[in-house]
């Protein structure tokens, strides 16, 4: 299973044989670059780390840069002959959204949730410090509660050094 975190900063890219992850990666996230500049650098780092292309039988995304989904969407199906999964409302995560509205929960808030709750089985707070922190609520049973998102660190130091004297 190839699995890939499209974030507003990085894009994040891991292997998964069953619960093993395999290898990951980390590439500047542009919404500009193609489906053959993904697929050809993915295929890259694979034979890099020794994981063959054609034993990727799935592919699945988390977006939050709905621009790059023609384009990961064709990387999937050129590269890897495989049509990718985007989680996204509606995509069955077997964890329930117990929020006032469901279709509001970010992909990378759920994906988070979900992958906590199957490492920990226990309630939990996620914390994820990307270009924005998120916190997110995951109870005892495994329910996504809801959370909160504020600045990110580079976000607040950038703000701090534009609007304070020293």
């Amino acid at each position: 299973l190839l699995t890939i975190d499209v974030g507003n900063t990085n894009t994040v890219l891991g292997v998964f044989d069953g619960p093993k992850l395999l290898d990951h990666w980390r590439l500047a996230t542009d919404a500009r670059r193609t489906a053959d500049e993904y697929g050809l650098w993915i295929r890259q780092v694979l034979q890099w780390a020794g994981i063959s292309a054609e034993g990727i039988k799935a592919l699945a995304v988390s977006s939050v840069v709905p621009p790059m989904q023609f384009s990961l969407e064709q990387m999937s199906q050129r590269y890897f002959k495989v049509a990718p999964l985007f989680v996204g409302p509606g995509v069955r995560t077997g964890m329930p959204i117990l929020y006032d509205n469901p279709r509001e929960v970010g992909a990378d808030r759920v994906v988070n949730a979900v992958a906590a709750y199957e490492k920990h089985h226990g309630g939990l707070i996620v914390v994820d410090f990307g270009t924005a922190t998120t916190f997110d609520a995951v109870t005892p049973k495994g329910e996504y509660l809801g959370g909160s998102i504020c600045p990110g660190v580079t976000i607040s130091m950038e703000a701090l050094f534009q609007n304070a004297a020293k």
